[in-house]
């Protein structure tokens, strides 16, 4: 199988990155990256910032600031902020601030704020402020004039600093998740604000 990074349209000297293949592993504090590892799956990846990515599936990311993803499932990222995502299915998201994300079903996301996700059903989040999810299995569609018919989907502010899981397929809304604690060797579910309070109750 083959890859290529290329910098401002040039190929990357060998000396500017190190690739492990028997770990599937590249490593470079370059920027402005473009590398296609389209071919490979499990492919680990620490870059700059600004970099471009098109890969397979199960594939891990720690990056810096501005970058694009177009790769497949299963796949974990740890990055800065700007960042642009194009996902697969059952994809974890650690990120900064002003992220644009059109994902799949199952995913999870850790964000800063002002961030936009195009999602499916399914995915769980924990933002800052200013975050609004897109629902794409959620649809109903209008007879506007013209004959023309448009598509409305569902569209969710999402409660800032608080973990909501959306719901199933085509099933509008989302739920709070659950705390579990155990008392008496049994573990007991309860809202994120009823465990609050009970915590502050014993302050």
């Amino acid at each position: 199988m083959n890859f290529s990074i290329t910098q401002n349209g040039k190929e990357l000297i060998e000396e500017k990155y190190n690739w492990d293949e028997n770990t599937k592993t590249l490593s470079t504090n370059e920027d402005n990256l473009v590398l296609d590892f389209s071919e490979y799956d499990e492919v680990i990846f620490n870059t700059g910032d600004y970099c471009t990515f098109k890969t397979g599936n199960y594939c891990t990311f720690k990056t810096g600031n501005y970058c694009t993803f177009d790769i497949g499932d299963y796949c974990t990222f740890k990055t800065g902020n700007y960042c642009t995502f194009d996902t697969g299915n059952n994809c974890t998201f650690k990120t900064g601030n002003y992220c644009t994300f059109d994902t799949g079903f199952d995913c999870t996301f850790e964000t800063g704020s002002d961030c936009t996700f195009d999602t499916s059903y399914n995915c769980t989040f924990t933002c800052k402020e200013k975050c609004v999810c897109i629902r794409r299995d959620i649809y109903e569609v209008i007879e506007i004039p013209e004959n023309i018919r448009r598509d409305i989907y569902e569209i969710i502010e999402i409660p800032e600093n608080k973990t909501i899981i959306l719901n199933e397929y085509g099933i509008k809304g989302y739920t709070h998740q659950k705390r579990k604690i155990v008392i008496d060797s049994k573990e007991i579910e309860m809202s994120e604000e009823s465990y609050q309070n009970l915590k502050n109750s014993f302050k």
